[in-house]
């Protein structure tokens, strides 16, 4: 049997801890834990480490904290983000950056909102990939060990499982959020109930549904369409 490798793995763990570190460092030594920047990297960082399952079991979690732990974005705005992201590869990581700007942008001192939605943006880049990195190259010397451990593949077929049902919530929270402007919510305990309000029902919604699910149409022309119809929408009211 060949040696474990634990000193490329210590060495790769020290070294991108470093890496993430640097801008946390930076950022606590000139503007203080207090600040926007600081509870962003802090919070991507616990993202990037603690979530499994992909962007979307992800994205259930930043939804949740974003909006209505830390009050950075509205539930629309969330939407928002998601919606632009979907329209390009990659949309995890411009999901994490819409977030990590606008968190900034809204709280921006001692720089300009333009300045600190950049640099909201580039911190969160930073600290969600470097402890992704640190995972892939301090686990890559074990993965021939780590596919015939039974314990280890019993405890991803649960993990596999609760992914599952997190997507499941990720849906119900964005549905709820895109066909209804105005959603309900209390709270007992970690249970968490929402509920529409049917006057604030999205018509446009439901047409863009119809158009790319059931007549196929393309992103551009949906955009087209629902764009006019916003326009006379507003124009009505």
């Amino acid at each position: 049997m060949a040696p474990q490798p634990w000193r490329g793995t210590i060495l790769s763990i020290a070294v991108w801890s470093a890496i993430w570190a640097a801008p946390m460092l930076l950022i606590a030594a000139t503007l203080g834990q207090d600040h926007v920047l600081w509870k962003i990297g802090a919070f991507f960082s616990q993202l990037a480490i603690v979530t499994f399952g992909g962007a979307y079991a992800v994205l259930a979690y930043m939804a949740q904290e974003a909006v209505q732990g830390f009050g950075w974005l509205r539930p629309g705005e969330m939407a928002d983000g998601l919606g632009l992201a979907e329209t390009t590869p990659g949309p995890l990581i411009l999901v994490t950056q819409f977030v990590g700007y606008l968190a900034a942008f809204r709280a921006p001192e001692p720089f300009s909102p333009l300045v600190a939605g950049l640099l909201g943006a580039a911190v969160t880049t930073w600290v969600t990939f470097a402890p992704c990195f640190m995972w892939i190259f301090a686990f890559a010397p074990w993965i021939d060990r780590l596919g015939n451990a039974v314990r280890i593949k019993g405890g991803l077929a649960a993990v596999t499982a609760a992914v599952v049902g997190v997507i499941a919530n990720l849906t119900a929270w964005f549905a709820l959020h895109v066909l209804f402007a105005s959603v309900g919510e209390a709270r007992f305990g970690l249970l968490r109930l929402y509920w529409p309000d049917p006057a604030s029902f999205d018509a446009l919604a439901v047409l863009a549904g119809i158009l790319a699910f059931g007549l196929d149409w393309s992103v551009l022309r949906i955009l087209a369409v629902c764009s006019v119809g916003g326009l006379a929408l507003n124009l009505l009211a």
